[in-house]
This record gives structure tokens, C-alpha cells and sequence, in this order.
């Protein structure tokens, strides 16, 4: 039957070969857009590695007189000066830091008030690259202040978090994610080891010793893909780090309403009347990153339903004038004993065969990507999940377009069709 089916498709290759390239495009373009969707359900399952409920993030926007400085070369002289301003600027900004984490604490609601450069859902990147043992690693980055962990409720699984025994060590502080730990040190305990971060031949890289691993940190949400994660350590009480906070991070008492946000902006704006700050729950910002993540999906798959119909009512109609066309042929068989059944079970079986022929094209295609690792964060079995589910969503459609003309050429009477010219 099968080997009929294929004479059948071959020989009438010339109208079929643009259906089959018809429903290539169809499997190339809905195979991406599952892709897609399988992709953000896989992450969405995925831990966070934080909490949002219950906590709000304060945005610190610093007077322009705080901006930081440009550095010149003209000269050693000037070079000194313009390294000992911002050696003073950052201080000044430290030290109102502090004081604006102060005022927060004594607010009723306020739990733990903690500093951090980069908070999740802000949108903000900050990323490098460290060796360990001759490989590179890329990892995001971001900062904070010893209660940062307590603040985000972020679960430490091996070392600890940042404290005040840190202050006198003569390297950085750092903690990591379990992810970039298990990749960097997959044989010991990354507890204790010290790792260099990649600079420049001119600079000198600091020296970072792992005193903790976290569980996970996604700070894009549940739908950016698992990355390796590194915090460093802020201090606000002077030392030599560059690192700068940019957000105040607050665990508020459950049941916190949003009248919260107008007398915490009211303090903070009194304690520094030249800086702005705009507060926002975490869940709030989280709403906005989903959508945002949810934009290109929603676009993706409307282009592909409109594809889709318009590829279902071309088939459809091509089959349509085929079965016009075929009218004497089917006839014949229905004069020489074939059912109505038999009919349509042939008009369909061409169908399957031109549809397995081009998805066998597309698949040939779209295993190229997983092969050679186009999309590092797609895993290969997010691959596999949206091949099958392509697969049978088009040979649903093509049945389904097939289904109509095969019922109406097996509706032919057979008296009727021998005369047909």
C-alpha cells in the first residue's frame, strides 16, 4: 500500500513538490515557535533561588555632583587627583548609603533592609569571565551588603554568606552559585578556593577566595535560561572596593500595603533630599519582566497561527482541484470494487506521505542546531520536545485538510465519474 502511495505521490511530482515545500515552511516555522514555548516551560519550572513575595526594591538615583569622575592621563599629577577624588566620592556615597539603611531598619515594617548593584527583574546585566585552571568560565555578577541574603531570602547551601570576618582578609569575598561551583570545581569542595577574574594585560585582576555556593540566582525570572552567578561583597563602612550599590532591597512584614512605598520615599527623601528614588514591589516588577518575556512568544505564535490557516485553506484547496482533476481515476477504482473508505483512506495516505517527505527535510534541518550548539542555553531535549510536538500538530493539520476533499471524492458515484470529462 505504501509503495503504491509513493508511485502515486511520484507521479504527480510537480504539483506535489510545492505542497511539500508548503508544509516544510509550515514545520520549520512552528517547529521555532514551539521551541520557544517548551523553552520558557522548562525554565519556568526551574527553582528562582530567591523570594518575591513580601519585598520591595528602592532605585537610588545619585545627585549629578556624585557622578562618577572620568579619569585622565595627561599627566601623573592629574591622574592622582582625578583616583583620589573618586577614592572620595565613593566614600561619600557609602556613607549615605549607610544612613539611608538606617532610616529604612527603623521603619515598622521594614524586616531587613540590604544594598545590592543589580536586583532581579531589573533588566540591569553585569557580566565576566574568570580562569580556573587554564578555562574561562562567563558568569553574571552582582554585589551586595551582608544582609543581602537574609533581605532575598537566598538559600546557602555550602559556606556562608558575607560577614565582618571578611573585612580584614586580602582578597574579595565572593559567593557563587551551584551551577558555576559544580562547573569550576567538579571534583572538591569550591568552598575556600580562590579563582582570577579576566582584565586586561594593563590591569591587574583582584584575587577572589569562594566563601559560599547558593542554590540558584535567576535574576532575569522564570523564563531567562539557568547561568552561572556570582555576588561580591559591598562594604559601606570605607575599604578599597570599587563595587557601588545601586538598589536598597527591603523584606517588609507580610501584609505591607502600597501605601508603604510613598512613606519610604518620604524618609529616604529626607535623609537625602539631592537624591531621587523610586520604590516598586518585587512582585510588580516581576509581572512587567514576564510580559516582556511573553512579547516575542505572543508574536511568534500569531504569525504562526495566520501561516498555519492560510497553509491549511491553500492545501486545502489544492487538494480540492487535484480530486477535480482525478474524478475518471477514482471512478474507475470505485467501478472495480473500492469503497468509499478506500477513497478517502488513499487521498489521505498521499497526503502522509507528502507531509513525512518535507518534515523529514525540516528535521534534517533543525537537528543542526542542537549539533552544532547555535543556542547554548537550548537544551537538546527542549529540541526533542518541540520536534515531536511540530511533528504532530502538522500531520494533525494536513489530515484534517486532506479529510474534507477525500470524503468528497468518495462521494463519487461511479456511473457518474466515467463520463466526467
Amino acid at each position: 500500500m505504501i509503495r503504491h502511495l509513493l508511485r502515486l505521490v511520484w507521479n504527480r511530482k510537480r504539483s506535489n513538490v510545492l505542497i511539500a515545500v508548503e508544509i516544510l515552511l509550515s514545520f520549520i516555522v512552528l517547529t521555532a515557535v514551539t521551541t520557544l514555548a517548551v523553552f520558557y516551560v522548562d525554565n519556568y519550572r526551574r527553582p528562582l533561588g530567591y523570594d518575591v513575595d513580601n519585598i520591595w526594591v528602592v532605585s537610588v538615583q545619585r545627585h549629578d555632583g556624585d557622578a562618577p569622575m572620568s579619569e585622565t592621563t595627561q599627566s601623573d599629577g592629574t591622574s592622582a587627583a582625578a583616583a583620589a577624588a573618586e577614592v572620595e566620592r565613593r566614600n561619600r556615597q557609602r556613607a549615605q548609603i549607610r544612613q539611608l539603611l538606617m532610616v529604612l531598619r527603623d521603619m515598622p515594617e521594614v524586616e531587613v533592609a540590604a544594598a545590592a548593584s543589580i536586583t532581579p527583574y531589573s533588566g540591569n546585566t553585569w557580566s565576566s569571565e574568570l580562569t580556573v585552571g587554564g578555562r574561562r568560565y562567563r558568569y553574571g555578577a552582582s554585589a551586595g551588603t551582608d544582609d543581602l541574603a537574609r533581605a532575598l531570602d537566598l538559600q546557602i547551601i555550602r559556606g556562608r554568606w558575607f560577614t565582618a570576618e571578611d573585612d580584614a582578609e586580602g582578597w574579595q569575598s565572593v559567593v557563587v552559585n551551584e551551577r558555576l561551583a559544580r562547573e569550576m570545581f567538579p571534583d572538591k569542595d569550591p568552598v575556600g578556593q580562590f579563582v582570577s577574574e579576566e582584565r586586561p594585560d594593563e590591569e591587574r585582576a583582584p584575587r577572589m577566595r569562594i566563601v559560599g555556593v547558593i542554590s540558584e540566582f535567576r535574576k532575569d525570572g522564570e523564563y531567562a535560561a539557568p547561568e552561572n552567578f556570582m555576588f561580591s561583597r559591598v562594604r559601606l563602612d570605607g575599604g578599597d572596593a570599587p563595587v557601588e550599590a545601586r538598589e536598597l532591597v527591603l523584606r517588609v512584614r507580610p501584609g505591607t500595603t502600597a501605601a508603604f512605598e510613598g512613606r519610604a520615599v518620604a524618609r529616604l527623601l529626607a535623609a537625602a533630599p539631592d537624591w531621587t528614588f523610586q520604590a516598586e514591589a518585587l512582585s510588580v516588577s516581576r509581572e512587567t519582566a514576564l510580559r516582556f518575556w511573553l512579547a516575542p512568544l505572543t508574536a511568534a505564535g500569531t504569525v504562526s497561527v495566520f501561516l498555519l490557516i492560510m497553509v491549511a485553506m491553500g492545501l486545502t484547496g489544492v487538494l480540492w482541484l487535484h480530486i477535480t482533476q482525478r474524478t475518471r481515476e477514482i471512478g474507475l477504482r470505485r467501478a472495480k470494487g473500492a469503497t468509499a473508505r478506500d477513497i478517502q483512506r488513499q487521498l489521505v495516505g498521499e497526503v502522509a506521505i507528502l507531509t513525512a517527505i518535507a518534515v523529514t527535510v525540516g528535521i534534517a534541518i533543525v537537528v543542526q542546531f542542537p549539533i552544532l550548539r547555535v543556542f547554548d542555553v537550548v537544551r537538546p531535549g527542549v529540541y526533542g520536545v518541540s520536534i515531536s510536538l511540530s511533528l504532530a500538530l502538522i500531520f494533525v493539520l494536513t489530515a484534517a485538510c486532506a479529510w474534507a476533499p477525500g470524503r468528497m471524492a468518495s462521494a463519487v458515484d461511479p456511473a457518474e465519474a466515467l463520463r466526467y470529462e
